[in-house]
């Protein structure tokens, strides 16, 4: 099960490590796009106070996973191929990561809930 955890991990590995790196799966990389996606999603709505319903924040959450994994695919020298299995498994995680920390409420609302700790960076 891919967690917060586990994207951290993914992140740092990802994003720390050097560029073109031909190493990096695309579970690695849409992993690390996901976890970046909740990160970036945190800090906008959070900054802006708004509640939002949770399909909304799960398409805005996608729609930064898919362009982390056009920014990391560029600098990691990602494949075609290994860039649209990236962006699968990036949307597939961050709503993972999205229904973790929020799912059990009505609607996403900053103001109801911290963000998870992994995410402060």
């Amino acid at each position: 099960m891919f967690g917060f955890d586990d994207g951290r991990q993914a992140r740092d590995d990802v994003y720390n490590g050097e560029p073109r790196e031909g190493k990096f799966s695309h579970e690695l990389v849409g992993g690390a796009a996901a976890f970046e996606a909740m990160h970036l999603f945190e800090n906008q709505q959070r900054e802006k106070g708004e509640t939002v319903n949770h399909g909304f924040a799960k398409e805005m959450i996608a729609a930064f996973a898919g362009a982390e994994v056009d920014k990391l695919a560029e600098t990691k020298g990602l494949s075609f191929l290994d860039k649209e299995k990236a962006k699968h498994h990036a949307k597939q995680n961050a709503e993972k990561l999205y229904d973790e920390q929020y799912g059990d409420m009505d609607q996403y609302d900053p103001n109801a809930r911290d963000a998870n700790p992994n995410t402060q960076y």
